[in-house]
C-alpha cells in the first residue's frame, strides 16, 4: 500500500458503501456510550465500590480526561500509520476497559477500566476521515453527518439502556455489555472497513502530544473538579495558570516543529478557526440539555415542579432525541449541498437556541420535556453533521484525522464548561422543603437560558465563516493531488 496524500482509488471489490457506513456509525455510538454509561450508578457508587463520594467521582472524571488526551493523538496517528488501525486500537482500548471494569468490585480497578474506554473517543472522528477517503462524493455529507452525531445519539439512546439494567441486572452487566459491543464493533470493522492509503508518514509528535496532554489535563480537571475544591482554591486556580503556561508553550513548540501533532497554521485559518470555536460554544449549548432535563424529571414533586420519575423514565425521555439526530443526518447533508455548511450550521444553532427558549415556559410535564429535548436533537442533529465538512473543506486531504480530533476535542471542552457553569449556578440557586434542598425553577431557567444564548454566540461566529459549498470535500485541491509523499 502506497503512500499517498491523493484520494484513494476504490477497487471494484471495496465493500458496499452502506455497509462501510453502518458499521462506522455503529462503532461511534458504541464509543459515544461510555459518556452515560455510569450515570444510573453514580448515587450508589460509594456502596458498590466501598469508596467515599470524593473517590468515586474520579470514575467519571478519568474518563474525559483519557478522552481529551487520547482524541488528538489519535488523529494524528491514523493519518500517519493507517486510520483503520488505530481505530480498531482504540476499539481494543474500549473492550479491555470495559472487560476490567466489569470485574471490579473496588475503586482502582473500576478508574483502570473507565480510563481505557475514555481512550477510546478518537472512533468518531477517524471514522469520519475514513469516510472522506472512502465513500463516493454523492454519499459523502449524509455519512459524515450520521458519524459526527452519533456523539449525541449514542449518549441519548444509552441512557435507557443503562437505567434499564442497571435497575433491573446486576451493576457489572453494564460494562459486560459494553465490552461486547466493542468487540462487536471491531469485528465489524476488521471485516467491513478497508484500510486508507492517504497517509503522512513521518515521526509521530511525541513531545506535543505528551504537552497537550498536560495541557488539557490542567485546563479539564479543575472544570470538572471546580465544584467540589472550590473555585478559589489554590488546586483549581493552580491548575487553570498551569494550563494557560504548558499550552502556550506547546504552542511555540508545534510552530516550531517540522511534523507538529497539530498543525497550528492550518488550524489558524479562518474556516477552522472559528467552526472550532462554534463547535466549543455548540457543545456547550447542546449539554446544558442533559443537565437540566434529567434533574427535572427526577426531582421529587415535593419541590412544587420536579415529577418525582425514575432513571428509566429519564432514559425514555431522552431517547427520542437520539433518534432525531439520526433522522436528521441526511437532512443535514441536504440542505449542505443546496446552501453549504455553513448554513446548515446556523440553521442548527437557531433550532437550538428556540429549543431552549421554549423550555423555559414548557417545564410542567414530561411531554413537555419529550418535544423540547426533540427540538434541541433536530438542532444538534444540523449542526453536528455541518461541522466535519466545514473543517474538511478546509484541510489537506492527509490531515483529517488530526482537524477532525481537534474539533471533537473542542465541542468536549464546551460541554465540560457546561456541567461545571451549570452545576455552580443550580448549586448556588436553591430552594428548601423542610431539611432538604432543590435546585430551584428560576436555576433551571438559567441554564436553559445559557443555553439559549450560547447558540445564539454559535451563529453568531457561524455567520463570519466563508461560504462554502459541501461538494469541495471530495474535489481534491491542486497541491493535494500533486503533493508528494511526506517522509
Amino acid at each position: 500500500m502506497s503512500d499517498t496524500d491523493a484520494a484513494p482509488e476504490r477497487g471494484a471489490a471495496a465493500p458496499p458503501t452502506n455497509v462501510v457506513v453502518v458499521v462506522l456509525a455503529f462503532a461511534g455510538i458504541v464509543v459515544s456510550l461510555m459518556q452515560t454509561l455510569v450515570i444510573p450508578l453514580v448515587p450508589e457508587l460509594p456502596r458498590l465500590l466501598h469508596a467515599p463520594a470524593t473517590g468515586t467521582a474520579w470514575v467519571v472524571t478519568v474518563t474525559l480526561l483519557g478522552s481529551a488526551v487520547a482524541t488528538p493523538s489519535a488523529g494524528r496517528l491514523g493519518d500517519m500509520y493507517g486510520k483503520r488501525r488505530v481505530l480498531l486500537t482504540s476499539l481494543v482500548l474500549l473492550a479491555a476497559g470495559s472487560v476490567i471494569a466489569a470485574l471490579s468490585d473496588s475503586l482502582a480497578p473500576m478508574i483502570v477500566g473507565r480510563a481505557l474506554q475514555g481512550l477510546s473517543a478518537g472512533v468518531i472522528p477517524l471514522g469520519i476521515s475514513i469516510m472522506r477517503d472512502e465513500l463516493p462524493s454523492e454519499r459523502l455529507g449524509s455519512a459524515i453527518a450520521l458519524m459526527s452525531a452519533s456523539l449525541g445519539i449514542g449518549g441519548a439512546l444509552g441512557l435507557p439502556a443503562a437505567a434499564f439494567l442497571a435497575e433491573y441486572t446486576d451493576w457489572h452487566v453494564l460494562f459486560w455489555t459494553s465490552g461486547a459491543l466493542g468487540a462487536v464493533a471491531a469485528v465489524a470493522v476488521l471485516a467491513v472497513v478497508p484500510e486508507s492509503s492517504v497517509r503522512t508518514g513521518g515521526r509521530f509528535d511525541v513531545l506535543g502530544a505528551a504537552g497537550l496532554s498536560a495541557g488539557l489535563i490542567c485546563l479539564l480537571l479543575p472544570i470538572s473538579k471546580g465544584g467540589d475544591w472550590g473555585w478559589g482554591s489554590a488546586p483549581v486556580v493552580g491548575l487553570f495558570v498551569a494550563s494557560v503556561v504548558v499550552l502556550l508553550l506547546w504552542g511555540l513548540w508545534e510552530t516550531r516543529s517540522a511534523r507538529p501533532l497539530v498543525d497550528l497554521r492550518v488550524s489558524a485559518r479562518r474556516q477552522v478557526l472559528l467552526t472550532n470555536l462554534a463547535s466549543t460554544v455548540f457543545g456547550f449549548a447542546m449539554f446544558a440539555m442533559s443537565l437540566v432535563i434529567p434533574q427535572l424529571l427526577q426531582l421529587p414533586e415535593a419541590a412544587g415542579y420536579g415529577m418525582g420519575q425514575s432513571m428509566v423514565v429519564v432514559g425514555l425521555v431522552m431517547a427520542p432525541s437520539g433518534l432525531v439526530m439520526m433522522a436528521m443526518a441526511p437532512v443535514s447533508a441536504r440542505i449542505s449541498k443546496l446552501y453549504g455548511p455553513k448554513v446548515t450550521l446556523m440553521v442548527g444553532a437557531v433550532v437550538v437556541a428556540l429549543g431552549y427558549g421554549l423550555n423555559t415556559v414548557l417545564m410542567s410535564a414530561i411531554w413537555h420535556l419529550v418535544l423540547i429535548s426533540s427540538v434541541i436533537g433536530v438542532g444538534v442533529g444540523l449542526a453536528y453533521g455541518a461541522m466535519p465538512a466545514l473543517i474538511m473543506a478546509a484541510v489537506p486531504v492527509s490531515e483529517t484525522g488530526a482537524a477532525n480530533s481537534l474539533n471533537t476535542l473542542m465541542r468536549s471542552i464546551g460541554t465540560s464548561s457546561a456541567s461545571a457553569i451549570s452545576g455552580v449556578i443550580l448549586a448556588q440557586m436553591t430552594v428548601s422543603s423542610g431539611p432538604v434542598s432543590f435546585p430551584s425553577q428560576h436555576g433551571f431557567r438559567l441554564v436553559m437560558g445559557i443555553g439559549a444564548g450560547a447558540a445564539v454566540v454559535a451563529l453568531l461566529v457561524a455567520a463570519f465563516l466563508p461560504r462554502r459549498r459541501s461538494s469541495e470535500l471530495s474535489e481534491p485541491r491542486p497541491a493535494e493531488a500533486n503533493a508528494s509523499v511526506r517522509a
